[in-house]
């Protein structure tokens, strides 16, 4: 094998903030689950159904910035700042669009929202007000979303950290406050703030979603990141500049959005199996995400390692660099994911549900365990080594196919015909890694992922 000098310490350098950032992210999720949680399964899944919506956003966001960032990582490379300011313009305009028609929805149709996923009117009921509290938080999320990963790809890492650990907190202290009603003394003004449960938490998150936001774009203007342009550089670009990142980015949009309807589906399987069944469910993805952001950090990271070199013309290296991340990947994961163990002996102190719930969602971690270091190579392939070489309509494919014509009819069957127990469906659903990760080490044998998008 091939030597990469400065391997760990380049990767590590971009990757930790990154997962530290993923982590509070995960964090402030789980900590909304945890403290909901604390009101009951009913509520775990309103608030978990609530987020499903916001989750189709967030996916087809990701598309959008994340395609955005494959040109940016190779702009970067190539030091070319005016095409850095014109993919972060289009970036902004369809992320805030897109944004703007989710908020409405949210606002105007919240229960016929929650009702495409359950039937139970309690939960239909409290996830319709959680909906509709946090939908102000769409658009500050979606700017901030595509400042974010332009940060990322030209190598400004900490910036995205800071303004998400701030956010924690304030989310943290309004959750606190909002959900559970507490008196607090202002300026020697004693105030009683009401318990609000769900809506709550939904008005905590729209709160620290506008402090994150604040943050993320007053420094980093203030400091003259070089994607930070002005009005008229941002959204110079021609028609056709638009097609050619249509072009690259659309597979990219289509993926995310397909996945992420694709995971509401699998919560939609589990909620009309039973609503314990779905909050097992929540509860072992909140979990699990406590360890994978450490394989969004470094999936994101060797995106913008792979895309920089490709960038600077060094595409030997680059293909080096993708062998290397082929097997470290999955070897993480043979180490880290032994954490979902103990972390699954942990349930009952965190979460206020019945034993046959924790029982289930014990069973859905132990069954992730064994799938985790095929997941962490599948990440890999995706996002790491197919979007930053430009191999998009590949990458999308295998992430839509699998999902949608085998593990989800697998595990509709599993749920609705074989009646089996939730951890069971939810290891039909896991099935789909498996043919997805033969498709990724085929491309990375042939090496047909690579090409330069900046041309």
């Amino acid at each position: 094998m091939t030597a990469l000098p400065g391997f760990y310490s380049t990767l590590f350098t971009i990757a930790i903030p990154i997962v530290l950032q993923n982590f509070l992210q995960t964090f402030v999720n789980m900590l909304d689950t945890v403290m909901v949680g604390r009101l009951g399964a009913t509520e775990i899944a309103a608030v978990g159904l609530g987020n499903q919506i916001f989750f189709i956003l967030n996916m087809m966001l990701f598309g959008i910035s994340s395609g955005g960032a494959i040109f940016v990582a190779q702009y970067w490379g190539k030091k070319d700042i005016a095409g850095i300011h014109r993919t972060l313009g289009i970036t902004l305009a369809l992320s805030f669009v897109l944004s703007l028609a989710f908020t409405a929805a949210a606002l105007f149709f919240p229960h016929e929202l929650i009702s495409l996923y359950s039937s139970d009117e309690r939960v239909i009921a409290l996830g319709g007000r959680y909906l509709r509290c946090i939908a102000p938080s769409y658009p500050m999320l979606a700017l901030s979303f595509a400042f974010q990963l332009a940060f990322r790809a030209t190598e400004h890492v900490r910036l995205p950290t800071v303004s998400t650990a701030i956010s924690f907190f304030v989310n943290a202290v309004f959750n606190y406050l909002l959900i559970f009603g507490a008196s607090v003394s202002v300026f020697g003004t004693a105030l009683t703030v009401p318990a609000m449960g769900v809506q709550g938490a939904a008005i905590a998150t729209v709160i620290s979603r506008f402090v994150e936001l604040a943050i993320t774009v007053g420094w980093s203007y203030r400091k003259k990141y070089e994607a930070c342009g002005r009005f008229t550089e941002l959204f110079s670009f021609d028609r056709d500049f638009l097609a050619r990142f249509v072009k690259i980015a659309l597979p990219v949009i289509i993926n995310e959005t397909l996945w992420g309807l694709g995971i509401t589906m699998e919560h939609s399987i589990f909620s009309h199996a039973s609503t314990d069944a779905l909050a097992a469910f929540n509860i072992t993805g909140t979990i699990s995400q406590l360890t994978w952001v450490f394989f969004i950090g470094v999936g994101n990271g060797a995106g913008i390692i792979i895309g920089k070199k490709i960038g600077e013309g060094a595409e030997a290296e680059a293909r080096r660099y993708a062998n290397r991340f082929a097997w470290f990947m999955p070897a993480m994961a043979v180490l880290i994911g032994s954490l979902l163990f103990p972390l699954s002996l942990a349930l009952p102190l965190l979460f206020n549900v019945g034993p046959h719930i924790i029982r289930q969602a014990r069973l859905m971690l132990r069954v992730l365990m064994c799938v985790y270091p095929v997941n962490a190579f599948n990440m890999f392939f995706i996002v790491g080594m197919c979007r930053s070489g430009g191999d998009t309509i590949y990458a999308a494919i295998n992430d839509g196919v699998w999902m949608w014509f085998v593990a989800i009819p697998i595990a509709y069957i599993a749920a609705f015909v074989l009646h089996a127990e939730p951890y069971v469906i939810y290891a039909c659903l896991q099935i789909e890694q498996i043919f997805k990760s033969g498709a990724g080490l085929l491309r990375v044998r042939n090496g047909k992922w690579l090409h330069n998008v900046t041309h």
